[in-house]
């Protein structure tokens, strides 16, 4: 009997062609494996297409739960931003689907696992990381890597498929590569190859509008939060898969969450790309909204730290260390009283405030106010102020000295 090698599979013209040359090079029995995290339309007559290039079986897996339960839910809680500005909707999917090849090459009796990352991207690295954390023992073949790959550009692409009998509908003409699940979709390519372009939005986007062509009125919406999950929008309570569906269309709608972005990949090189996130930046900015009231000013300190460092591991792949778990337990314990409603308008690309509220609310009025109460009074800062300061005061007080007996 032949080896069996797990093709990640996606339909596209990569791993099309990836189906009869691992066939042809290695003699290998393939199975397709799709994991569905929310693509909607892209897994369309996948089945027929798989089985017409040569795969013997495609497995299709519905993890879009899994997917928001246990790999974005992490992140909103440790409001794991990547420099700044990219909330992870590429990062955050590759371990669970490296996780889903192993179980399916462990079903199968499979060999090798294949997939159809380049060889200058991130993902190359996200999917192997996971797979070697998973099982070491299982050979990975990254097809673009490979000695025997030889196609460089879509056109040979199409001529090999043809060559192998496999005449399918793809173009060759330039598009944006894009990756597209729940949580978000990103563009690269054409005009966002030179940063000295502006983004052409009208042919770009996907999941919603500009600011500028957003309503003209703002739209209230209230969230309410259990131990910094969400439960609920607009008093409907949801699972969290349905909640990020409906922040994508309120988000999409008033033109929120789109980021443009220069960002440092892991292998060296900077890569620009435009990011819409558009349920994801409402839910990120609507947890920090609760955290504020909740958090006290130490613990708030340390989890901007590990939220940075969570958005790194995530970003290189490392999802099945121990680093990740020990960061994420940090996270969640953190998240034990973040519960209560947040209320916010949406209004051409911004997110405002428009109340919060919570049981576990640290903000005291009477504290907070200008007048001196039981619990704080003014007087009580200036020694606060001495002890605070003193470390300054006793460095200038020398280095007067200093320049007086100069």
């Amino acid at each position: 009997m032949k080896e069996k090698v797990i093709l990640a599979y996606s339909g596209g013209l990569d791993t099309t062609a990836i189906i009869p040359w691992l066939k042809e090079n290695f003699d290998y029995e393939v199975i397709c494996v799709c994991i569905d995290c929310g693509q909607a339309e892209e897994l369309d007559g996948l089945e027929e297409r798989a089985k017409f290039c040569g795969a013997s079986k495609l497995y299709v897996l519905d993890v879009i739960d899994e997917f928001c339960d246990e790999y974005v839910m992490p992140c909103v809680k440790a409001h794991a931003v990547y420099e700044n500005k990219y909330l992870l909707g590429t990062s955050m999917a590759r371990p669970l689907i490296a996780k889903k090849l192993v179980e399916i090459a462990r079903k199968e009796g499979a060999t090798a696992i294949c997939h159809g990352a380049t060889g200058k991207g991130n993902d190359q690295i996200r999917f192997e990381l996971g797979i070697k954390a998973l099982a070491p023992d299982l050979k990975i073949i990254a097809a673009w890597r490979n000695e025997k790959w030889t196609m460089d550009s879509r056109e040979s692409e199409i001529e090999y498929c043809k060559a192998h009998g496999i005449d399918l509908p793809f173009s060759a003409d330039s598009s944006y590569s894009r990756d597209r699940n729940l949580w978000h979709i990103s563009h690269e390519g054409l005009e966002l190859e030179d940063p000295a372009n502006e983004p052409n939005y009208e042919h770009l986007l996907v999941l919603g509008t500009t600011p500028e062509k957003a309503p003209d009125e703002p739209e209230y919406v209230t969230m309410t939060f259990e131990k910094g999950t969400p439960i609920s929008i607009n008093g409907e309570k949801m699972k969290v898969s349905d909640i990020i569906r409906k922040l994508n269309e309120l988000g999409g709608k008033h033109g929120i969450g789109i980021v443009d972005i220069v960002e440092n990949r892991v292998v060296g090189m900077k890569s620009r790309g435009v990011y819409e996130t558009p349920g994801g930046t409402i839910l990120y900015e609507a947890h920090q909204q609760l955290e504020e009231l909740i958090l006290d000013r130490e613990t708030t300190t340390t989890k901007l730290d590990m939220g940075n460092k969570f958005a790194q591991i995530v970003y290189e792949g490392k999802w099945f260390t121990p680093l990740r778990e020990a960061v994420q337990a940090f996270i969640e314990s953190t998240q034990e009283n973040v519960t209560g409603e947040v209320k916010f308008k949406l209004y051409k690309g911004n997110i405002i405030k428009a109340g919060t509220t919570s049981p576990y609310s640290l903000y005291n009025e009477s504290i907070a106010s200008f007048t001196t109460g039981d619990l704080y009074d003014h007087h009580d800062a200036e020694g606060f102020i001495n002890l605070f300061g003193l470390s300054s005061k006793v460095r200038a007080m020398k280095q007067q000295e200093i320049e007086k007996n100069k």
